[in-house]
């Protein structure tokens, strides 16, 4: 039985149903094996994420009815990252759920689609992932295409290349292997945007940067994937050089795909797809077995043609269809290769091909279809009034690479301007809110308080034994302290939640719409957070806080003094905890407010970060 190479040990290989002499059934063509679907909360994160990409690998060679279930499965492995709410974990769960839809043509053009894509895009901003904010635009600029939306793509495309412009700096807390993938994955998905908007220069650019980052770490898996994306863009690339008559050019874009597919061979047999080990990677994959053919059409590559084309996917379905007409028409089979086409043309009436892709397969009906004297005369007639119809269309190709071109810098412009302008706000530290921003974000939301907007919790965190870090080792230990404080608190808290450093080792959290009990049960959970990292990350260090809610007409100075007592009170307690304080009616004391029962009201709960 063939089964699919795992990525991690604990990862379990895909099992099918053997048929037509061991080949695995992934294209909906027999029934899978019932398999015991596995307790996902009991699998670790790395499986998760792992699993996700085997399930993406299979579902692109998989038939329609496959592919669906394959989404299903994807969308349980997300619903359980939820649940986890590790925030990288989430990311690269939703990217995975948005990848599976938007590569189907029928999925794409879906409202599950667009809201899985707006949500890859949310949440990477949230967090700050700029590389996956930058895939999550390509994504958005793939579906825009299928919509038939090419300019909107086009300014899709842009975004996300300006995001890659500069240099990124690496993820340390992806790990370098994980974040040259994901960077790849990246400057591919942009890369194919790029081809299908005909901007082939700039995307071969673009593959081209992706294959550094696959040199860097990649796993078999992903260089074969990159290989294929490659390989299927030089096919692209050299079949519309065909169309304006740029033969030798196109040759050579067809003998660089015959390259590739050659060094696909050897990571393909290790990689995640489905596949039969006693056969190349070209009589599996119709985009190889294609770019061999065209680059050196003859009848030898018949028979392989002709299977892969009862197996291809429709994206793949035009390549092998050309190919195999080339080869028919040197082995003087013409009437074959046009009935051929012609089958193939009505079969893909039925599907969602890529128009570029199809002029190709017409043009190509339309050579072989001529026959004697007036035919000649008529097809000679034709072919000039095409050759001036593909000119413009050129030309309109390349004023297309110079808008893209314009866009992407006028973004890469609006996003340093917009870097100057948030480092204006933004403590250098720890990346966090300053305190020019905590002002006015606090006048802000105090004036919506007293306006009736709901109500307003402040809360004045001090860290526990930070001294003694500074002290005992040294500054530098003790900001990469503040860092990983600062980025615990954050990211336990939600999205509309502001954290920001107020001063030395002390940070203000505003949380609007919060009553103070939940606001207090929040806090809890970040206290207990960095409380429970590890001790070469924290040194040992806690937290002490106050909260408070602000009251009817007061001042945000005075609550920051009652908060900052709040803390105080925390102190004295031992540290690493957190106290409540409420007013008592009138000007009287201050009251703690215990929460032995664990319930607030009910009408408002901080969910757990996603």
């Amino acid at each position: 039985m063939v089964q699919v190479r795992s990525l991690a040990a604990e990862l379990p290989a895909e099992r099918y149903n053997e048929h037509e002499g061991g080949r695995p059934s992934v294209d909906g063509g027999g029934e899978r094996e019932d398999v015991d679907l596995p307790a996902l909360d009991e699998r670790s994160d790395a499986w998760l994420v792992g699993r996700a990409r085997e399930l993406l690998a299979i579902s692109q060679v998989s038939g329609r009815g496959a592919r669906s279930r394959y989404t299903d499965e994807v969308d349980r492995l997300l619903a359980e990252a939820r649940h986890r709410g590790e925030p990288r974990m989430v990311a690269q769960l939703l990217r995975a759920a948005a990848v599976i839809r938007v590569n189907d043509a029928e999925q794409a053009a879906s409202v599950e689609a667009e809201t899985i894509v707006d949500e890859f895009l949310a949440h990477s901003t949230r967090h700050e992932f700029l590389v996956l904010q930058a895939d999550a635009h390509a994504l958005c600029a793939k579906r825009l295409l299928l919509a038939g939306a090419e300019d909107v793509a086009l300014t899709e495309a842009a975004v996300g290349l300006a995001m890659l412009d500069e240099k990124v700096p690496i993820d340390a807390s992806f790990g370098p292997r994980v974040w040259d993938v994901l960077m790849a994955s990246t400057l591919m998905d942009l890369g194919l945007v790029l081809m299908e908007l005909g901007v082939y220069e700039v995307g071969d650019q673009v593959m081209r940067r992706a294959h550094r980052h696959i040199r860097g770490g990649a796993g078999p898996h992903d260089i074969s994937v990159h290989l294929i994306t490659r390989c299927r863009m030089q096919l692209v690339w050299g079949m519309r050089l065909e169309r304006i008559g740029e033969d030798e050019q196109a040759a050579e874009r067809f003998a660089r795909a015959a390259a590739m597919a050659s060094d696909v061979e050897s990571p393909f047999r290790e990689s995640l797809f489905p596949r039969r080990t006693d056969l190349p990677a070209a009589d599996q994959l119709a985009v190889l077995g294609a770019a061999h053919a065209l680059a050196a059409p003859s009848p030898s590559h018949v028979d392989r043609l002709s299977a892969l084309l009862d197996t291809a996917v429709p994206r793949e379905v035009i390549f092998v269809a050309v190919a195999l007409a080339r080869c028919l028409e040197r082995d003087q089979r013409t009437d074959a290769a046009v009935e051929m086409l012609t089958s193939v043309q009505k079969w893909l009436d039925d599907t969602a091909a890529e128009p570029a892709l199809l002029l190709c397969l017409i043009r190509e009906y339309a050579r072989l279809s001529g026959g004697g004297e007036d035919g000649d005369r008529t097809i000679c007639a034709l072919q000039g009034y095409v050759a001036e119809l593909e000119s413009q269309l050129w030309a309109m190709r390349e004023s297309r690479a110079a808008t893209l071109a314009t866009r992407r810098e006028h973004e890469r412009l609006a996003r340093r301007h917009g870097t100057v302008a948030k480092q204006a706000l933004q403590d250098p530290l720890t990346g966090l809110p300053n305190r020019r921003a905590l002002d006015e974000r606090l006048a802000e939301l105090s004036a919506d308080a007293h306006g009736g907007g709901g109500p307003l919790a402040i809360a004045l965190v001090d860290l526990d034994g930070f001294k003694g870090v500074n002290d005992r080792l040294s500054h530098a230990e003790g900001d990469d302290v503040l860092r990983v404080v600062a980025s615990t608190v954050r990211d336990t808290l939600r999205g509309s939640d502001m954290v920001a450093r107020y001063g030395g080792d002390e940070f203000i959290v505003l949380l609007p719409g919060a009553p103070l009990l939940a606001a207090a049960a929040a806090l809890r959970r970040a206290v207990m957070a960095v409380s429970t990292l590890p001790h070469d990350l924290s040194h040992g260090v806690t937290l002490s806080v106050g909260v408070v809610s602000l009251r009817p007409d007061e001042g945000t100075a005075r609550a920051l003094a009652r908060a900052d007592a709040a803390m105080y009170q925390a102190k004295r307690k031992g540290g690493n905890d957190v106290v409540a304080i409420a007013s008592a009616e009138g000007d009287g004391p201050e009251v703690p407010v215990q929460d032995d029962s664990g319930e607030h009201d009910p009408a408002w709960v901080i969910p757990e970060a996603t």
